[in-house]
């Protein structure tokens, strides 16, 4: 007889715990981390199996973001690939394409996996290298990093930099689900952990419990620019020279060089673990964590943290921001009566916004304690074509949908290529050849399929063409009858056209916002290459696949922007804000500041 909430050993149960741990984790592959998860409250033969570190091994492989060997790496810095599990089910939504509507150039950040963590990774607008498109390093800037907890948990880290240091921000992630579009970067309220009534004494704090939270976005544009800049400014840490390595692990072409830069990796989480109290060592399971850190640790660490914070509200409400006044001040200090200083200078202190937005006292008060938070939220946005209709307030960036090739839509993805011909290389009398990137995307209109080639990056010191229009436009039911100009490629070959279809090209037309287009051609090549032709005048932007992950594990890193400048440029400029930048990070030059500046108009 068996008991209830077991399973009986003559049962056919029994034979699937007696599958072995290897049967069992293909098995697993079959079922989403839920189920597996649910399994395990069955009984206790059944959580013991649903535990095996094979089976969420599996589990972590059908997330599909991270190769099986990378996965055997990460596991030296967490728990458990549990943990593992965890952490890319919250980071998946997030790697590919965002972009954010200023600068013009530059505005193109890419989302990868890095070492248990994801990079934010900006591609800088620059030209095609003698070495071609897929051998030549690409030049990128860090923007963010998420950087997995031993348990899994993930812990948000802004870059910046300012007056010529490097800067690290930390702040927390808000969770996140598949349909996520847009990226905030906002400063949120939150209520002091306080862990006894000892803690409590010792800080001087009270929890507003009965006080609502308000929403950062409810606040003007001033005073959200506000309260970033004061944020970054008084939770960023200058980054040490270890923590300057390496962000993502590179090619594995050479074994010894892929192991070096592992060992650089391990160490930098490890000293960021140190500065931001995450657990970095190499452990088997969550108790251990824990004990290695200790209660006593951690309750010292709130102290210090809740005492850094209220002197800050206290810098934020009394108007001041230099460090030194923020280092003279002591702990337990009240702030409200001197909050009408700070808000002397609020946008959201006169009547006309008091109707739209909530005043700052009011943000601030809803809680005791303030934190730089990424939120990843779902936002109904238009669009038009495939670029969507940004709002110029928000210090944010959006997601950029990218269609993966079918077999009706071949052309699908992200391509890379310069004008001029022949393709991939620049020629001797033109040494530079601005490199642009293009999202190939298919849209039905009027019973037609269009291919529509939506410019994404152009790598110009000076816009000439505005982010989001449409290259090209090119109807797939509609083959061309024009001729191709060349007979042979950059290697003396024979041309070879496989298609050709006929379309329109961009063209000046009403202007830089609207503008117009002039009729062409598509062709498409043997070797995969396309290249799209003006019938008048016989340009030609020749465009070849690419993998941007591939390409930035080769690439070179440069300097990046300011922390809040990194998610939102708020002034308006045709000109490439990375044009003063170097191109080697070890130099010490800053970006151009001569831009210029229009309304768009």
């Amino acid at each position: 007889m068996s008991v209830p909430g077991t399973i009986d050993s003559n049962s056919n149960s029994s034979l699937f715990l007696s599958l072995p741990d290897d049967v069992f984790a293909m098995v697993s592959r079959f079922l989403l981390p839920r189920d597996v998860c649910s399994l395990s409250l069955c009984c206790r033969s059944l959580y013991a199996l649903a535990a095996c570190e094979k089976v969420w091994l599996t589990q972590c492989d059908r997330v599909g973001i991270v190769p099986h060997k990378d996965l055997v790496d990460w596991r030296t810095g967490v728990s458990s690939y549990k943990a593992i599990c965890r952490f890319l089910l919250n980071i998946k939504p997030l790697i590919g394409i965002w972009v954010h509507q200023n600068p013009e150039l530059g505005n193109l950040v890419y989302v990868m996996p890095g070492f248990v963590s994801v990079v934010g990774c900006r591609i800088i607008p620059q030209e095609l290298g003698p070495m071609g498109i897929h051998d030549g390093p690409i030049l990128w800037a860090p923007v963010f990093e998420i950087i997995g907890d031993f348990d899994g948990s993930p812990t948000f880290f802004l870059h910046g930099r300012e007056k010529g240091l490097d800067y690290i921000c930390h702040g927390s992630f808000k969770s996140i689900n598949k349909s996520c579009n847009v990226l905030l970067l906002e400063v949120e309220p939150r209520e002091k952990c306080i862990r006894n009534k000892e803690n409590s004494r010792l800080q001087g704090v009270v929890g507003n419990n009965n006080k609502a939270m308000v929403p950062f976005g409810r606040l003007s544009l001033s005073d959200r620019k506000k309260l970033l800049e004061f944020t970054t400014r008084h939770v960023r840490q200058e980054v040490p020279h270890m923590a300057m390595g390496p962000l993502f692990p590179r090619l594995r072409d050479c074994y010894e060089n892929f192991q070096k830069e592992l060992v650089l990796l391990r160490g930098r989480r490890a000293l960021l673990s140190q500065m931001y109290r995450l657990d970095h060592s190499q452990v088997d399971n969550i108790e251990n964590s824990e004990e290695a850190v200790g209660p006593k640790q951690l309750e010292q660490d709130d102290r210090r943290k809740s005492i850094e914070c209220s002197r800050a509200l206290t810098i934020l409400l009394d108007g001041e921001g230099s460090d030194t006044q923020y280092n003279k001040r002591k702990n337990g200090v009240k702030f409200w009566g001197s909050l009408k200083q700070m808000l002397g200078g609020s946008s959201s202190n006169n009547s006309h916004h008091e109707k739209k937005h909530v005043r700052l006292e009011e943000f601030l008060g809803s809680n005791d304690t303030i934190m730089l938070t990424l939120k990843a939220s779902t936002v109904k946005l238009s669009a038009y074509r495939a670029w969507p209709n940004m709002p110029e307030s928000w210090f944010a960036l959006y997601k950029m949908p990218l269609q993966d090739p079918t077999e009706d839509q071949v052309y699908a993805g992200l391509w890379g290529g310069t004008f001029g011909w022949p393709p991939g290389k620049p020629s001797e009398d033109k040494p530079g050849k601005a490199l642009f990137f293009l999202l190939l995307s298919y849209e039905e209109s009027h019973g037609q399929q269009l291919l529509i080639a939506t410019k994404i990056l152009e790598g110009t010191h000076y816009v000439l063409h505005p982010n989001g229009s449409a290259m090209f436009i090119v109807n797939i039911n509609e083959p061309s009858s024009e001729p191709f100009p060349w007979n042979s490629d950059a290697d003396s070959y024979p041309i070879n056209i496989k298609h050709s279809f006929t379309g329109e090209g961009i063209a000046n037309g009403y202007g830089f916002r609207y503008p117009g287009s002039k009729p062409g051609s598509l062709f498409e090549f043997q070797d995969g290459v396309l290249a799209f032709i003006w019938k008048d005048s016989r340009s030609v932007l020749t465009l070849q696949r690419l993998n941007l992950q591939q390409l930035l594990k080769k690439g070179e890193r440069v300097h990046c922007l300011p922390p809040i400048t990194n998610f939102s440029c708020l002034t308006k400029s045709y000109s490439n804000v990375f044009t003063g930048f170097p191109d080697a990070y070890t130099s010490s030059s800053s970006p151009s500041t001569s831009e210029k500046k229009s309304s768009y108009s």
